[in-house]
């Protein structure tokens, strides 16, 4: 953004600094370290950074304006200054009714949008009185048997006046489908239901395992989704494309951008082979990041990440509605990051996070409970969770000016960098097919468990230092409340699922499965069947196990 002379003049400055000032400092007292990298990347910090480090820097084709193309200074011309960023707590454990306490708690706080988390059996498509889902009911999330489990979740919460979130993949047809069913008793249009839904099964193959159904007929009920929802709910977001897990398994930032979008190309890819036009079904796509403690690569991070998108949405489909290349994204402060020992210093992790993602423009965040390397967070654990972001708003000037961090000669050569470094892994991808194919050889995942041994391996030789964990522990951890999920909790729910099938009219449940099963081997849209299983009252495990007589389940890659 400088011309040649005034690049000349600072090099000769800074090469003077050098020998002048540096030099005989470093002789005296050198410095903490020999080298310095990113957190992630291992991209060397440079000691200082000058206007020579971004010379390429185009103001109207690299930056330009908030809320115009290539949107890497933010989707909205006045960024949080018009509207804050949805807070949204993920919440959820045990039943319906506890659930609906903790979201009611939330509320009446302050959050402004919801977040909902679901047990592992819900997640794995079984009911909770399933052999499988033993021990496990209600415990990372809460359990969703039957639509009335729903209603209840959402009992007194009016659908037209929130968002929600749900984090949901496999199943993600049935809860989506018991969220309408649930806004259809409350009477709310279902062109003013808000929210996301996660659908994104293939990073469950990268990185959780809570898939179901093969990649391929996983990803036809994915399309059925995209096109049932453009039509019925237009306002919903119909995929979180998730690099959260992604990061949570050990990437790098890069290969978290990479990574993420790659299965936003394989899902536009697959929406348009299904016939349906990208500027219909592009606006409702959603992205859900991950972050980590270094603030400057992170915000970095998010900026490239959009700038990409944008790209790649208009060269490389030809998507013609601004909305379409506007990448929208949810944040959640990083899990992996938090520890079991001096929790306390959790709370300052997670505000830097926080700090990180408002920087970067998120429009939603979700900021972890302290407590969380331990159990499901405690009631107070979220208010400061919450409050966390409420002073980020209100008292720490982060959200008066749009994306402040434009024009640093470091986070514009970090966004560069991570950009040009994402790029080149998109490349490795498509030479490998694409990322459905570098997924199911198992590709993408020996190249994050790769970097996540390199990472371990540089705390266990504390050439990564984790405060409070292999450098400035402490003797004694004080004890610190619970928040537990009993064998009772399990009971209730299971005595509670056993009543619900006793009122119901099987006649009619049996023929809606039916009609699913019908669906699900020809080309019609699922969707209204399951809507119809749902309404029935059809169990989540019912309905999964008419869509496994037909689609099969996934047995996974087998990567060692």
């Amino acid at each position: 953004m400088s011309n040649d002379t005034e690049l000349d003049e600072i090099r000769s400055s800074r090469e003077e600094w050098a020998a002048e000032s540096v030099e005989p400092t470093m002789e005296r007292f050198g410095e903490r370290r020999d080298e310095f990298r990113t957190d992630t990347e291992g991209t060397v910090v440079d000691r200082l950074y000058t206007p020579e480090d971004v010379r390429d820097l185009d103001y109207t084709e690299d930056l330009g304006f908030p809320g115009q193309d290539p949107y890497t200074r933010g989707v909205y011309p006045t960024g949080y200054r018009g509207r804050l960023w949805t807070m949204r707590q993920y919440a959820g454990f045990g039943t319906s009714e506890e659930t609906n306490e903790r979201f009611h708690y939330l509320i009446d706080e302050g959050q402004t949008g919801l977040s909902m988390a679901f047990d592992l059996p819900t997640q794995m498509g079984y009911d909770s009185d399933n052999a499988m889902a033993a021990g496990e009911v209600g415990k990372s999330g809460v359990a969703i048997d039957t639509l009335q489990d729903m209603e209840t979740v959402f009992d007194g919460i009016p659908l037209d006046e929130v968002s929600t979130s749900m984090t949901i993949n496999a199943p993600a047809s049935v809860l989506l489908a018991m969220y309408i069913a649930v806004g259809d008793k409350q009477d709310v249009d279902r062109s003013e239901l808000r929210g996301t839904i996660q659908n994104d099964i293939l990073k469950e193959y990268i990185a959780r395992n809570t898939y179901i159904f093969p990649p391929e007929p996983s990803m036809r009920v994915i399309t059925d989704i995209f096109e049932f929802c453009a039509k019925e709910t237009p306002k919903f977001n119909t995929i979180s494309i998730s690099g959260y897990h992604i990061r949570e398994a050990g990437s790098t930032a890069a290969q978290e951008v990479a990574f993420t979008l790659g299965d936003g190309i394989e899902y536009v890819e697959a929406a348009l082979e299904a016939g349906q036009d990208v500027d219909e079904f592009a606006p409702q796509l959603s992205f859900f990041f991950n972050a980590h403690n270094n603030v400057f690569e992170e915000a970095a991070k998010f900026r490239a990440a959009r700038r990409m998108w944008a790209d790649i949405m208009e060269e490389r489909f030809g998507a013609e509605n601004p909305k379409s290349k506007q990448l929208k994204f949810h944040t959640q402060t990083a899990g992996s990051t938090l520890t079991a020992q001096q929790v306390e210093n959790n709370v300052v992790r997670v505000a830097y996070q926080a700090m990180a993602a408002v920087l970067g423009g998120t429009q939603s965040l979700h900021t972890n409970g302290k407590d969380e390397a331990l159990s499901i967070p405690t009631e107070q654990s979220v208010r400061t969770a919450l409050r966390t972001q409420q002073i980020l708003a209100h008292e720490s000037g982060a959200a008066d000016t749009i994306d402040p961090l434009a024009g640093s000669y470091y986070v514009e050569s970090l966004t560069d960098e991570i950009e040009a470094d994402a790029y080149d892994i998109l490349d490795d991808v498509a030479e490998r097919g694409g990322m459905r194919a570098a997924v199911e050889d198992g590709w993408v995942q020996r190249q994050i468990q790769d970097v996540a041994y390199e990472r371990q391996s540089e705390i266990e030789d504390e050439e990564r230092i984790i405060v409070g964990v292999n450098k400035y522990g402490v003797d004694e951890e004080p004890e610190a409340a619970i928040q537990e999920v009993t064998e009772e909790d399990e009971r209730r729910q299971i005595n509670r699922l056993e009543s619900a099938k006793t009122e119901r009219d099987e006649e009619a449940v049996e023929a809606k499965l039916d009609a699913l099963r019908n669906a699900c081997a020809g080309d019609e849209n699922v969707m209204p069947h399951i809507v119809n299983a749902v309404k029935a009252y059809a169990t989540v495990g019912e309905i999964c196990d008419a869509m496994r007589d037909v689609f099969g389940e996934y047995k996974g890659s087998g990567v060692a």
